[in-house]
């Protein structure tokens, strides 16, 4: 199965309590933090509901 890379580029301040779980559940606690994830469309979900705070680095 593939891989993206997903990079936090913004604060988790002054975020909704939802989308600070989104990002929980992806593993990105600090800005600028970097993590490998499977392709799926459960990851491709949680990326789409924080667009705005996340960057896609595909592999």
């Amino acid at each position: 199965m593939s891989e993206i890379k997903v990079k936090l580029i913004r604060s988790r301040i002054g975020t909704t309590p939802a989308q600070k779980k989104v990002l929980d559940a992806m593993g990105l606690r600090r800005r600028e933090m970097v993590r490998v994830l499977k392709d799926n469309p459960a990851v491709r979900g949680m990326i789409a509901s924080v667009p705005h705070l996340v960057e896609v680095i595909e592999k």
